[in-house]
C-alpha cells in the first residue's frame, strides 16, 4: 500500500487527541469542582454584602456580585455539584434499568420485547419536556422528582438502542456456536452480547448525562428544579437575565460553564465510541 494511500489513516488516528485532550481536562476540571468545590470557592456562595450589592468584576470578585452582594464565582463553582450529580444519577438510572432490559428483549424476544416497544410508544407519544414541567409544578418542583421524572422518560430510547443492538449481534456467528456449545442465555446475553454493544452504551450514556444536563439546568431557569436559593447554573443564568447591563457575567458565566461541559462530555463520548467500535471486542 502506498504513503499516499496511508496518509489518511494517519490523520484519522492525529485528529482524536486534539478534540479528546481539552475535552479530558474540562470533564476533569468539572469532576474536581463536584468534589472539591467549596473548598476551592474565594467565598462562601452565601455570603452576602448588601452594601456592594451587584457590582462588575473587581475588588477581589472576579465575575463580580450579584443584587445581594454574594460572589458570582463562587455562587458558579458551588452550583457545579448540583449541575453535574442529577445528570449523573439521571444517565446511571437510564443505563442501569434500560441495557439489561434491551439486552433481555433483544435476545429472548416474546411478550417481554411487545410490552417494551409499547412502552417506548407511549412514552415517544409524549411532549417530553411539557410532562416534566406539569409533574413537577403539580408535584411542588423538585431537583429529584425531575431527575427521576427525565429517568423515566429517557428508559425507552436506552431500551430501543440496546434492543437493536443485541439484535444485530444474535444473528452474528460467535452467538451461534456460544448456543451450540449449550452456553446458558444469561451468559450468551451479558458475558458475550454486552460487551460487544458497550461502546454504545457508553456513548449512549454521556449523550444521555449531557441531555439531562441541558433539560435540569432549564428547569431549574423556569424555577421547577433546584431549590430557590441552591447554587445552580440554571437559577443562576436566570437571576442574571435582569442584570445584564450591570454585570452580565452572572449569565454569561453559568451559560459558559454548561456550554463547556456538554461540548466537552459530547466529543469525549463520540472519541470513546469510535476509538472502542475500531477493534473488535474480545468473543
Amino acid at each position: 500500500m502506498t504513503s499516499a494511500a496511508l496518509a489518511p489513516d494517519r490523520r484519522e488516528r492525529r485528529r482524536p487527541p486534539l478534540l479528546v485532550i481539552p475535552a479530558v481536562v474540562a470533564v476533569a476540571v468539572i469532576l474536581l469542582l463536584v468534589v472539591t468545590g467549596d473548598r476551592l470557592a474565594p467565598y462562601a456562595p452565601e455570603d452576602q454584602d448588601l452594601l456592594l450589592g451587584v457590582a462588575g468584576p473587581g475588588g477581589g470578585h472576579w465575575l463580580g456580585t450579584d443584587t445581594l452582594g454574594r460572589d458570582v464565582l463562587s455562587q458558579v463553582i458551588a452550583g457545579t455539584r448540583n449541575a453535574v450529580v442529577g445528570p449523573l444519577c439521571m444517565a446511571l438510572g437510564a443505563v442501569l434499568l434500560g441495557v439489561p432490559l434491551g439486552v433481555l428483549a433483544g435476545y429472548r424476544g416474546g411478550l417481554l420485547d411487545v410490552a417494551a416497544n409499547r412502552f417506548a410508544d407511549l412514552v415517544y407519544a409524549l411532549p417530553a419536556m411539557l410532562l416534566v414541567i406539569v409533574v413537577a409544578g403539580m408535584l411542588g418542583g423538585g431537583y429529584w422528582l425531575a431527575v427521576a421524572v427525565l429517568t423515566l422518560l429517557t428508559l425507552p430510547a436506552e431500551i430501543r438502542l440496546c434492543r437493536a443492538t443485541t439484535l444485530v449481534q444474535a444473528r452474528l456467528p460467535y452467538v451461534e456456536a456460544a448456543r451450540t456449545l449449550g452456553l446458558p442465555a444469561s451468559s450468551v446475553m451479558f458475558r458475550h452480547i454486552l460487551p460487544n454493544i458497550l461502546p454504545t452504551v457508553v456513548a449512549t450514556f454521556l449523550l444521555d448525562f449531557v441531555g439531562a444536563l441541558v433539560g435540569l439546568s432549564g428547569l431549574s431557569y423556569l424555577g421547577l428544579g433546584a431549590a430557590p436559593g441552591t447554587p445552580d447554573w440554571g437559577q443562576l443564568l436566570q437571576q442574571g437575565q435582569s442584570l445584564l447591563p450591570v454585570n452580565p457575567y452572572m449569565s454569561l458565566a453559568p451559560a459558559l460553564a454548561i456550554t463547556a461541559t456538554a461540548t466537552a462530555v459530547t466529543l469525549l463520548g463520540d472519541w470513546t465510541h469510535d476509538s472502542r467500535t475500531t477493534k473488535p471486542a474480545h468473543r
